[in-house]
């Protein structure tokens, strides 16, 4: 009777751990993110961002504060990440453009590393370099900043000489503004994907 209720008893042991561990393994390692249960990142007060923009740039607080505050006005919230890198891009109707950077969140122990590379179709010809610094809106795990992020024709504009436009894929807003972009604005109008390492095709 003792051997009897001993194999009992370890069949049902048996049982209860794989019932747990198919409750563990039910759960999404990684989640998609942006979920509404998890929008808890810390977000960037426009005093912060202006100081970065500034250093990352190069250029004066006064410059960039009147695009931040533009970005700010336009999006009514506080962007919970920023990109601050560099590009490259030149375009004869059809444009091209690749940059590289570093993604910044409050609760990042480091930066982590981004690249981008994108295609467009507009009026201009010509290349140019630039410095780029991206709000970013609506992120809330940083691995998730990795993907296609289509253009938004017509919200293009300069403020201060400051290129500015939005990307916008799945509750994520990428605000860039850029340096040196001149008569070039047009070639921001197009997809944009951000991915791990540098890519050459831009698709």
């Amino acid at each position: 009777m003792h051997r009897r209720q001993m194999i009992l008893s370890g069949l049902a042991a048996s049982a209860g751990a794989t019932g747990l561990s198919a409750c563990a393994s039910n759960g999404p390692a990684d989640p998609n993110y942006p979920i509404r249960s998890d929008q808890t990142a810390p977000a960037y007060t426009a005093d912060e961002l202006v100081a970065a923009g500034s250093r990352e740039l190069g250029i004066a607080a006064e410059a960039i504060g009147g695009a931040i505050e533009r970005i700010f006005a336009d999006q009514g919230d506080r962007p919970t990440a920023y990109i601050a890198g560099e590009e490259a891009a030149g375009a004869v109707g059809v444009g091209l453009r690749y940059g590289r950077g570093a993604l910044h969140m409050k609760d990042l122990s480091a930066s982590q590393e981004v690249f981008w590379q994108g295609i467009s179709i507009g009026w201009d010809v010509g290349g140019n370099g630039s410095r780029v610094f991206t709000l970013v809106y609506g992120l809330f795990h940083p691995d998730m900043i990795y993907r296609r992020y289509p253009g938004v024709e017509g919200s293009a504009y300069l403020v201060g000489g400051l290129g500015v436009n939005y990307q916008r894929a799945d509750g994520i807003v990428l605000a860039p503004i850029r340096t040196g972009v001149g008569l070039r604005l047009g070639a921001n109008v197009g997809t944009m994907a951000y991915s791990r390492q540098r890519n050459i095709l831009p698709f």
